[in-house]
Protein backbone atom coordinates (compact mmCIF):
# COMPACT_ATOMS: atom_id res chain seq x y z
CA UNK A 1 0.00 0.00 0.00
CA UNK A 2 1.27 3.36 -0.90
CA UNK A 3 2.41 5.82 1.83
CA UNK A 4 0.24 8.53 2.22
CA UNK A 5 3.44 11.24 0.92
CA UNK A 6 3.14 8.90 -2.10
CA UNK A 7 -0.49 9.90 -2.69
CA UNK A 8 -0.21 13.26 -2.21
CA UNK A 9 2.62 13.10 -4.86
CA UNK A 10 1.04 11.53 -7.63
CA UNK A 11 -2.24 14.13 -7.17
CA UNK A 12 -0.06 16.64 -7.43
CA UNK A 13 2.01 15.28 -10.50
CA UNK A 14 -1.06 14.90 -11.77
CA UNK A 15 -2.25 18.59 -11.73
CA UNK A 16 1.20 19.62 -12.42
CA UNK A 17 0.64 17.39 -16.32
CA UNK A 18 -2.35 18.85 -16.95
CA UNK A 19 -2.04 21.14 -20.02
CA UNK A 20 -4.86 23.52 -19.36
CA UNK A 21 -6.33 25.75 -21.49
CA UNK A 22 -3.77 28.37 -23.11
CA UNK A 23 -5.10 31.47 -20.81
CA UNK A 24 -5.75 29.98 -17.36
CA UNK A 25 -2.29 27.75 -18.40
CA UNK A 26 -0.43 31.34 -18.60
CA UNK A 27 -1.43 32.12 -15.22
CA UNK A 28 -0.67 29.22 -13.61
CA UNK A 29 2.72 29.43 -14.68
CA UNK A 30 3.25 33.58 -13.93
CA UNK A 31 1.82 32.86 -10.63
CA UNK A 32 4.23 29.87 -9.57
CA UNK A 33 7.14 32.00 -11.18
CA UNK A 34 6.22 34.62 -9.16
CA UNK A 35 5.68 32.60 -6.10
CA UNK A 36 8.85 30.54 -6.12
CA UNK A 37 10.94 33.53 -7.71
CA UNK A 38 11.96 32.07 -10.15
CA UNK A 39 15.07 33.33 -12.41
CA UNK A 40 13.69 32.84 -16.24
CA UNK A 41 16.68 35.24 -18.02
CA UNK A 42 18.19 31.81 -19.02
CA UNK A 43 15.02 30.12 -19.66
CA UNK A 44 12.47 30.07 -22.74
CA UNK A 45 9.44 32.49 -21.80
CA UNK A 46 7.09 31.58 -18.98
CA UNK A 47 4.23 31.44 -21.45
CA UNK A 48 5.65 29.00 -23.68
CA UNK A 49 5.31 26.04 -21.43
CA UNK A 50 2.13 24.19 -22.32
CA UNK A 51 2.16 22.33 -18.22
CA UNK A 52 3.45 23.41 -15.16
CA UNK A 53 5.58 20.13 -15.66
CA UNK A 54 7.27 21.61 -18.45
CA UNK A 55 7.97 24.61 -16.46
CA UNK A 56 9.41 22.57 -13.46
CA UNK A 57 11.89 20.47 -15.64
CA UNK A 58 12.82 23.12 -18.52
CA UNK A 59 15.63 23.09 -20.27
CA UNK A 60 18.58 25.44 -20.79
CA UNK A 61 17.94 27.56 -23.60
CA UNK A 62 21.87 28.33 -24.08
CA UNK A 63 24.56 25.56 -22.74
CA UNK A 64 26.21 27.08 -19.96
CA UNK A 65 30.06 26.55 -20.17
CA UNK A 66 32.30 24.59 -18.24
CA UNK A 67 35.90 23.20 -17.57
CA UNK A 68 36.81 20.36 -19.68
CA UNK A 69 39.65 19.74 -17.45
CA UNK A 70 40.04 16.14 -16.51
CA UNK A 71 40.67 17.35 -12.69
CA UNK A 72 38.01 19.21 -12.50
CA UNK A 73 34.65 18.36 -10.97
CA UNK A 74 31.42 20.18 -11.66
CA UNK A 75 28.27 20.55 -9.63
CA UNK A 76 25.67 18.40 -11.11
CA UNK A 77 22.88 20.94 -10.71
CA UNK A 78 21.63 24.19 -9.29
CA UNK A 79 21.62 23.67 -5.51
CA UNK A 80 22.11 24.69 -2.08
CA UNK A 81 25.21 22.25 -0.23
CA UNK A 82 22.95 20.93 2.62
CA UNK A 83 25.53 18.80 3.92
CA UNK A 84 29.67 17.70 2.68
CA UNK A 85 32.09 16.18 4.78
CA UNK A 86 34.06 12.49 5.53
CA UNK A 87 32.03 9.33 5.82
CA UNK A 88 32.77 8.24 9.31
CA UNK A 89 33.10 4.14 8.53
CA UNK A 90 29.44 3.80 7.55
CA UNK A 91 28.06 7.00 8.55
CA UNK A 92 27.30 10.63 6.86
CA UNK A 93 25.60 13.34 7.60
CA UNK A 94 21.70 13.91 6.07
CA UNK A 95 22.11 16.91 8.00
CA UNK A 96 24.92 18.38 10.87
CA UNK A 97 23.55 16.34 13.63
CA UNK A 98 21.30 13.69 11.79
CA UNK A 99 23.78 10.63 10.37
CA UNK A 100 22.56 7.72 8.29
CA UNK A 101 23.68 4.93 7.53
CA UNK A 102 25.63 4.88 3.85
CA UNK A 103 24.73 1.11 3.44
CA UNK A 104 21.33 1.10 3.91
CA UNK A 105 21.04 4.16 1.21
CA UNK A 106 22.62 1.83 -0.87
CA UNK A 107 21.11 -1.32 0.33
CA UNK A 108 22.10 -4.98 -0.82
CA UNK A 109 21.78 -4.22 -4.15
CA UNK A 110 24.97 -2.91 -4.45
CA UNK A 111 27.54 -5.93 -3.54
CA UNK A 112 28.77 -5.74 0.29
CA UNK A 113 32.80 -5.19 -1.39
CA UNK A 114 31.35 -2.18 -3.69
CA UNK A 115 29.67 -0.65 -0.87
CA UNK A 116 32.84 -1.32 1.27
CA UNK A 117 34.76 1.27 -1.16
CA UNK A 118 33.24 4.21 0.11
CA UNK A 119 33.26 3.45 3.81
CA UNK A 120 35.96 6.46 5.30
CA UNK A 121 34.92 8.18 1.87
CA UNK A 122 33.42 11.69 0.85
CA UNK A 123 29.32 12.53 0.79
CA UNK A 124 28.08 15.53 -0.53
CA UNK A 125 24.12 16.77 -0.67
CA UNK A 126 22.73 19.16 -3.03
CA UNK A 127 19.42 20.19 -2.03
CA UNK A 128 17.05 21.59 -5.01
CA UNK A 129 14.47 23.84 -4.08
CA UNK A 130 11.13 24.47 -6.10
CA UNK A 131 12.33 27.53 -7.76
CA UNK A 132 16.19 25.82 -8.83
CA UNK A 133 16.50 24.37 -12.39
CA UNK A 134 15.39 20.62 -12.22
CA UNK A 135 17.80 18.74 -14.42
CA UNK A 136 20.94 16.97 -13.09
CA UNK A 137 24.19 16.55 -14.94
CA UNK A 138 27.12 13.90 -14.74
CA UNK A 139 29.57 16.44 -13.01
CA UNK A 140 33.08 14.04 -14.01
CA UNK A 141 33.54 11.66 -17.30
CA UNK A 142 32.55 7.87 -15.90
CA UNK A 143 31.25 4.51 -16.73
CA UNK A 144 27.91 3.91 -15.07
CA UNK A 145 27.92 0.42 -14.49
CA UNK A 146 24.40 0.28 -12.38
CA UNK A 147 20.94 1.91 -11.83
CA UNK A 148 19.02 0.82 -8.95
CA UNK A 149 15.25 1.99 -8.21
CA UNK A 150 14.39 2.05 -4.26
CA UNK A 151 10.45 2.28 -3.93
CA UNK A 152 9.90 4.54 -0.44
CA UNK A 153 8.37 7.32 0.83
CA UNK A 154 8.32 10.82 -0.26
CA UNK A 155 9.16 12.92 2.98
CA UNK A 156 9.83 16.66 2.10
CA UNK A 157 13.51 17.22 2.02
CA UNK A 158 14.15 20.65 3.21
CA UNK A 159 15.95 21.86 6.05
CA UNK A 160 13.22 21.23 8.68
CA UNK A 161 12.43 17.97 7.67
CA UNK A 162 15.96 17.28 7.63
CA UNK A 163 16.49 18.21 11.27
CA UNK A 164 13.57 16.12 12.08
CA UNK A 165 13.14 12.99 10.32
CA UNK A 166 15.86 10.44 10.92
CA UNK A 167 17.84 8.37 8.09
CA UNK A 168 15.28 10.80 6.10
CA UNK A 169 17.43 9.60 3.08
CA UNK A 170 16.90 5.99 3.61
CA UNK A 171 13.45 6.16 4.02
CA UNK A 172 12.91 8.22 1.33
CA UNK A 173 12.78 6.96 -2.60
CA UNK A 174 15.46 6.77 -4.33
CA UNK A 175 17.40 5.99 -7.65
CA UNK A 176 21.05 4.85 -7.48
CA UNK A 177 23.79 4.80 -10.19
CA UNK A 178 27.19 3.46 -9.70
CA UNK A 179 29.81 5.07 -11.49
CA UNK A 180 33.47 4.71 -12.23
CA UNK A 181 36.19 7.26 -12.54
CA UNK A 182 39.71 6.90 -12.50
CA UNK A 183 39.42 3.59 -11.10
CA UNK A 184 37.39 4.84 -8.12
CA UNK A 185 34.08 3.76 -7.51
CA UNK A 186 31.62 6.98 -6.89
CA UNK A 187 27.44 6.75 -6.52
CA UNK A 188 25.10 9.26 -7.62
CA UNK A 189 21.90 9.43 -5.30
CA UNK A 190 18.76 10.46 -6.19
CA UNK A 191 16.17 11.31 -3.18
CA UNK A 192 12.48 11.72 -4.16
CA UNK A 193 10.66 13.60 -2.09
CA UNK A 194 6.93 14.92 -1.52
CA UNK A 195 5.34 16.08 -4.53
CA UNK A 196 8.33 15.06 -6.57
CA UNK A 197 5.95 12.96 -9.30
CA UNK A 198 8.77 11.26 -10.75
CA UNK A 199 12.42 11.31 -11.20
CA UNK A 200 14.06 10.61 -15.04
CA UNK A 201 17.21 9.16 -15.79
CA UNK A 202 16.79 9.27 -19.86
CA UNK A 203 19.57 6.13 -20.24
CA UNK A 204 16.97 4.17 -17.83
CA UNK A 205 13.73 5.25 -19.02
CA UNK A 206 12.00 1.68 -17.81
CA UNK A 207 12.48 3.28 -14.56
CA UNK A 208 9.13 4.64 -13.31
CA UNK A 209 9.06 6.09 -9.69
CA UNK A 210 6.05 7.20 -7.38
CA UNK A 211 4.71 4.24 -9.28
CA UNK A 212 2.80 1.09 -7.74
CA UNK A 213 6.01 -0.92 -7.63
CA UNK A 214 7.05 -2.34 -4.03
CA UNK A 215 10.16 -4.38 -5.04
CA UNK A 216 13.87 -2.90 -6.04
CA UNK A 217 14.32 -2.95 -9.59
CA UNK A 218 17.86 -3.21 -10.67
CA UNK A 219 19.76 -2.69 -14.25
CA UNK A 220 23.37 -3.53 -15.21
CA UNK A 221 25.00 -1.57 -17.79
CA UNK A 222 27.87 -3.13 -20.13
CA UNK A 223 29.66 -0.42 -21.75
CA UNK A 224 28.01 2.79 -20.59
CA UNK A 225 29.95 6.22 -20.92
CA UNK A 226 28.42 9.07 -20.12
CA UNK A 227 30.21 12.74 -20.23
CA UNK A 228 31.05 15.36 -17.79
CA UNK A 229 28.29 17.39 -18.02
CA UNK A 230 25.86 15.64 -19.93
CA UNK A 231 22.05 16.11 -19.11
CA UNK A 232 20.58 12.47 -18.00
CA UNK A 233 17.38 13.46 -16.57
CA UNK A 234 15.16 15.73 -13.76
CA UNK A 235 13.09 15.68 -10.40
CA UNK A 236 9.64 16.57 -11.94
CA UNK A 237 9.83 18.95 -8.29
CA UNK A 238 12.66 20.27 -6.05
CA UNK A 239 14.77 17.16 -4.35
CA UNK A 240 18.00 15.89 -3.35
CA UNK A 241 21.59 14.83 -5.07
CA UNK A 242 23.53 12.60 -2.96
CA UNK A 243 27.01 11.70 -3.83
CA UNK A 244 29.25 9.25 -2.08
CA UNK A 245 32.77 8.91 -3.07
CA UNK A 246 35.30 6.98 -2.37
CA UNK A 247 38.67 8.04 -0.03
CA UNK A 248 40.30 10.47 -1.87
CA UNK A 249 38.86 11.23 -5.24
CA UNK A 250 36.75 14.32 -4.81
CA UNK A 251 38.30 17.28 -3.06
CA UNK A 252 35.75 19.68 -2.59
CA UNK A 253 36.05 23.43 -2.44
CA UNK A 254 32.63 24.33 -1.75
CA UNK A 255 30.83 25.75 1.23
CA UNK A 256 27.71 23.83 3.59
CA UNK A 257 25.22 26.40 3.24
CA UNK A 258 25.94 28.12 0.32
CA UNK A 259 24.18 27.52 -3.20
CA UNK A 260 26.04 26.26 -5.99
CA UNK A 261 25.21 26.18 -9.62
CA UNK A 262 25.49 23.64 -12.52
CA UNK A 263 28.87 23.95 -14.04
CA UNK A 264 30.56 25.66 -11.48
CA UNK A 265 33.93 23.99 -10.06
CA UNK A 266 33.07 22.25 -6.50
CA UNK A 267 36.09 19.67 -6.18
CA UNK A 268 39.28 18.88 -7.74
CA UNK A 269 39.33 14.42 -8.97
CA UNK A 270 42.18 12.20 -7.37
CA UNK A 271 43.98 10.57 -10.50
CA UNK A 272 43.61 7.60 -9.01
Amino acid sequence: MNHFTNIISQGFGRFASKEFPTAFQKIINRSYVKLMKLDMSEFEDTDSFSSLNALFTRHLKVPRKFSKDLHVMISPCDALISECGKIDERLAMQIKGMSYDVDALLTDNISDESRAAIHDGDYCNWYLSPKDYHRYHMPVDCQVLKAVYIPGKLYPVNMPALNNIASLFVENERVILECVTNDKRFYMVMVGALNVGKMQITFAPQIQTNASVNESQVYDFKDLHVNKGDDFGCFEMGSTIVILSEKGLFDYNIQVGKSVKFTQNIAKISDG
